[in-house]
């Protein structure tokens, strides 16, 4: 189906990303990429074309702060949504910002994912597809 979101998930942790891009799938709505090298997520997600980006901050090699850069600085994916994805905060911390960008603290429950996917994207009726 075209009308699925195309949602691109980068974390070192493989584990993590595969959980996630399998419990996404099976809700039907999305297809999911999931990339654990930091250092060619910005090649993957403008190959993939995402409608979203969950982004780990802490990861070998590069940061996702630097990954988020070299996202935004294309002009064929500075419209994306990024949303980083860590550890490094608390819960109660997830209503701020990390560097302009919104994020959730791991562990993070697909009710979470799946309620930021809605608020970042418009509905599928909302927008017509190609």
């Amino acid at each position: 189906m075209n009308d699925k979101k195309r949602i691109f998930i980068v974390d070192d942790e493989s584990g993590f990303t595969r959980l996630l891009k399998l419990t996404l799938e099976k809700t039907g709505n999305y297809l999911v990429r999931e990339e654990n090298d930091g250092t060619t997520a910005w090649l993957a997600a403008r190959e993939f074309k995402p409608d979203i980006v969950f982004l780990d901050i802490v990861m070998p090699k590069i940061d996702g702060g630097e990954v988020a850069r070299k996202i935004r600085s294309d002009p064929m994916l500075a419209h994306v949504p990024i949303i980083f994805l860590t550890a490094i905060v608390a819960e109660r911390e997830t209503l701020q910002e990390i560097g302009g960008f919104p994020f959730l603290a791991k562990p993070v429950s697909l009710e979470a994912i799946t309620h930021c996917i809605e608020h970042h994207l418009p509905s599928p009726a909302a927008e017509e597809t190609p």
